[in-house]
Formats: C-alpha cells, structure tokens, sequence
C-alpha cells in the first residue's frame, strides 16, 4: 500500500466535476505527482470507478518502479505513454498483468491517464498512457459491443502542459520501436499523495 507523503488542496473548476462528480468537496483522494525533467504533472486517481488499476499502479509508485523511467512513445495529436522503460530502453520487470476495467464507464478523453496494454484484455501491467485528445476508438464497446477497450484510471490536473510539451517533440525510430523521442523524457520520480477536492464556482 503507498504511503501518503503530504496533503494538497486541488482547486477544482466546474469541468473537474464530471469526472469526479461522486467525490465530495474536500473529500479525500489519491493523487500521484510525476516529477520529470520537462516539469511536474499531478494526476488525481478514480478508486470508485478503476480499483484494480489504480492499486495497480499505487503498488508501482510506492515501490519506485517509475523513478527513472522515459516516455519512450509519443504520437502527436494522440498521446504520450510510459511506465516501464529504462533510459537504456530495457524493458523493466514488471508485477502480474491485471483485469481489464475498461467497462467502468470511463473514457478515454483529453488528459485522462490509462492503461496500457497488448491486444489480450486483461494483459495490463505497468505502461500508462496520457490521452492528449479525445480518443473515442479506445473506449470500451468502440469495437463492437462489449468489446475491450483501454482502462481509464484517473486524470491529469495539475501540468497538462507539460503533457503537450511533450507531444510536440521530436521522434522517430529505434530499432523495433516507433515513435521514440529523440531527446530522453525522463519521469525522474513518481510520489503519492492525499488530496482534497475544493469546488469553487465560477461567476
């Protein structure tokens, strides 16, 4: 289980609110800073709506597993994913792959964080993905019915940016992988922490 280092107030605006339109103000919750060498991005999680996944990646987090890993893909216009590469582009290893969840009612729009995975539903394991746009043909049922779709987990709230910095660099190939930066974009250390909802309306 992760140990919560500090407690952060989230100012929330009206749009933060359908995401998590269950959680009550200051109601707490997880979030996860991503500290990495274009800037900060903080992330709150849904444990109501993707328990599995986000224990998950908890589990990853408090073990350092993410500390000195890169976002080794980027597709422009689509997203940017990481969570188990090392610099040297080894692949790391990883936990037992987990349920797919992405029946949960989430979906895969601009600025959410998910799973990744191979073609297999439930084969799930470290690698996320930030969505930059909205991406509809990842969502469950996009495929047909009840078709398997990518596990939405929570949802960047602090440093989207930073996330669109990131999609704009440069990439290319190396060796059987495509979509490689062509600088490192390190994720230099992942931290857990509570945080509480503060809705402020706008005028």
């Amino acid at each position: 289980m992760y140990k919560p280092l500090k407690t952060l107030t989230l100012t929330a605006a009206l749009s933060w609110l359908p995401f998590y339109g269950t959680a009550q103000a200051n109601e707490p919750l997880t979030c996860v800073s991503l500290d990495t060498n274009k800037g900060d991005i903080v992330l709150v999680l849904d444990e109501k709506n993707a328990p599995i996944s986000s224990q998950n990646f908890l589990k990853y987090v408090s073990d350092g597993f993410y500390d000195q890993t890169i976002f080794h893909r980027v597709i422009d216009g689509f997203m940017v994913q990481g969570g188990g590469l090392t610099i040297e582009f080894q692949e790391k290893e990883t936990n037992a792959p987990i349920k797919n969840e992405s029946n949960n009612g989430l979906k895969n729009i601009r600025g959410t964080i998910a799973m990744a995975r191979t073609s297999a539903p439930d084969s799930a394991t470290s690698q996320f993905f930030i969505n930059t746009v909205n991406n509809p043909s990842l969502d469950y049922g996009a495929r047909g019915k009840d078709s398997w779709g990518y596990t939405v987990f929570g949802k960047v709230v602090g440093g989207m940016d930073v996330i669109d910095t990131i999609s704009k660099v440069q990439t290319g190939r190396l060796r059987q992988h495509r979509d490689v930066p062509a600088e490192v974009i390190m994720l230099e250390k992942a931290i857990a922490f509570t945080c509480v909802k503060r809705i402020v309306r706008q005028q």
